[in-house]
This record gives C-alpha cells, structure tokens and sequence, in this order.
C-alpha cells in the first residue's frame, strides 16, 4: 500500500491548543506549576458519552491545557510544532483555528493574539513548507456581540497565504447559543471575503446542520457527519457546496459513534459530498492527520484511489491559492501514479 503520510493533502480542521503535542503540554505545565488531570498524560484517547456530562468533562480537559499557554513563546511554538507535525503528514497546506480571546491576557489583547499566531503561522509557513493560514473562531459559550467583535478583527487580516486570516468560524458545545444570533458576525466575515466555517452536525442532528445552513451561509462545515441522517439535508449540502470537516476521531471520542466504522464516510463520499478529513484536537483524541486517513482504508475500505480523491477534496476546499492548488493536486496525480496497487478494489 501507498505510504499515505507521502500523499499531499490540506488539513482543515485543526484546533489550536488541541494541536499540541503531550511533551509539550507537560513542558508548558512544568514550567507553571500546572499540576494536569491524568486523562491529559497517560496517552489514551478519550472516550466520552455524547452526553452535556460528556462535553463537560472534554472542555475541562481542554480548558486545563489552555491553562498551559501563557506567553507569546508557547504561541509560537504550538504554531511551529503543528506545522512540523503536519509536514511530516504530507500536509501542504494547514488552516489552523484559534480563539485569540484565550490568549489575550497574557500578551496585551486579542489584536496581539492575533498577530503572534499570524507572524509564526509566516516563521513556520517558511520552515517546513507547509503553508499555514489561520481561522479566527468565535465560541458559542460567549455573547455573539464578542463574535462581531472577532469578526472584525479577522476582516483586518484577510487573506488566503501564509500568515493570514482566511476564515472565520463558530466552535464549542453546539448545544448552546443561538445560531441565528451570529448570523450578524459572519455577514462581517462574509463582506471581508473572509470563508465561513462553523462547528455543526456533530453533537446535534440534522436539524441542526439545517439550521447552520440557513442562518450562517457556511463554505464548510465543521464535522457535518450527522447530515446522512436526512436525505433532504444532505442534499441539500451537497447542492450548495458546502464542504464538511469529517474529524473520525473526534466522533469516536465525543460519544458520536461507537467506533470509527460507524463514521459515515462512505455514506457522505457516495452521496457527492466533498469531503475533508481533520483531527480536530489530537491532543485529547490521541490521533493526528494521518490517521484518520488510515481509518479510511482500514474501516472503510478505501482504495487508495478514492484516498487520493479524499485529499483532492480537501486541497479543493481550502482557502489555498491557486498555485499552491495546483501544486498540491499534482502531487496527489504523482502519488497515484508511483507505484501501481497490487490487488486492491473500490469499495463496493
């Protein structure tokens, strides 16, 4: 079989405190005198009920490792390690997602946090080749006057290269907030040409995906697995372009499915779905790029054909320039075209 960390690919949704590597959440907590819940050291993914006590439990674990980075040198490392990390996977072009607002005290304000990410996001763009844009994300957790107010600060920065803001997004528990009451953010975000890209899907149903659709005008999703469980929806997704963030480790973790078979990939790629797999938050999942796509083979079947047409779709759906565009999807063609498979059929 083909080496897939050599296939070139985009990676589109990446979290940034989640990006970490553990030696580095246990250098960071050393350093403050951080003392960690065990669940963040002792390397097993997690395994949580799809549940309000599920998510609790999750966002403690993730809020202890923000806890972490206090200083603009942790910023810059986190953005550094996770393009390393991503370059080794054969990403070409990373989209990293970051909520300044967690960061922002420790380095004078959210317009700081911003900059830090963006100028490291340049520093590791041109160290390992990969090319890291940047999402700003608001949180459902928060008054949506905060989300005009990241909005804003996004449109500043607008662009699709490196070091740039080339997205905004909605993140957290899709349980909370009102969606249509960000709308207003991301009629910001959409005037600045920046690409719109909410959580949704993934917790809740189709309704759910139905109801980001209609009141947030998404480019992609993030996760939107659950669509497959309304035809009409899915379609509807699939009529509209909208491409969907699939993380399969994440839904095993979050208690969305039992196993990573149960993930309906399949389903979405059959179905016309353009389709961009991600690992969302390997700190806490204990998987990283590549292995999502393993699970794509190994789960699901995937000849490496239709691997390569799944890194296809999600060099297609980033906010990469065409050059960069192009280079990746020629790199896909060289990949396919090493060395031939020996006895390997398409699913089906």
């Amino acid at each position: 079989m083909r080496d897939l960390a050599k296939l070139p690919k985009a990676h589109l949704h990446l979290h940034f405190t989640g990006s970490m590597r553990p030696e580095t959440l246990r250098d960071l907590a050393a350093q403050y005198g951080v003392r960690l819940p065990s669940a963040l050291l002792d390397g097993d993914p997690l395994r949580l009920p799809a549940t309000e006590r599920g998510w609790f439990r999750f966002q403690r674990l993730y809020d202890a490792a923000r806890a972490c980075v206090r200083s603009e040198a942790d910023m810059r490392r986190i953005v550094h390690e996770a393009a390393e990390d991503d370059a080794a996977e054969g990403s070409g072009r990373l989209e990293i997602q970051v909520d300044p607002t967690s960061y922002a005290p420790f380095v004078g304000g959210i317009s700081p946090a911003v900059e830090i990410v963006l100028d490291a996001a340049r520093e590791a763009s041109a160290a390992t080749g990969t090319e890291v844009g940047v999402i700003v994300a608001a949180s459902r957790m928060r008054h949506p006057l905060d989300a005009r107010t990241l909005a804003r600060l996004a449109a500043q920065y607008v662009g699709d290269g490196p070091g740039e803001v080339l997205g905004f997004g909605l993140s957290n528990d899709e349980r909370r907030g009102d969606t249509a009451a960000f709308a207003p953010a991301f009629a910001i975000a959409r005037r600045a040409g920046l690409a719109l890209v909410p959580h949704g899907g993934e917790l809740l149903g189709p309704d759910h995906v139905s109801e980001v659709l209609t009141d947030l005008d998404p480019d992609r999703l993030g996760h939107g697995v659950r669509s497959v469980e309304d035809p009409r929806v899915l379609e509807q997704v699939v009529e509209r372009g909208v491409a969907l963030e699939v993380c399969p480790a994440s839904n095993v973790s979050l208690g969305v499915y039992d196993d990573g078979a149960q993930v309906p990939l399949g389903a979405l790629v059959d179905a016309g779905a353009q389709v961009a797999l991600g690992a969302d938050d390997p700190l806490l999942f204990g998987s990283r790029l590549v292995a999502q796509y393993e699970s794509a083979r190994t789960e699901h079947g995937f000849s490496d054909e239709e691997l390569a047409d799944l890194a296809r779709s999600s060099i297609r759906a980033s906010r990469a320039s065409r050059s960069t565009t192009a280079r990746l999807l020629a790199g896909v063609d060289e990949w396919i075209a090493e060395a031939p498979p020996t006895g390997e059929a398409p699913r089906g």
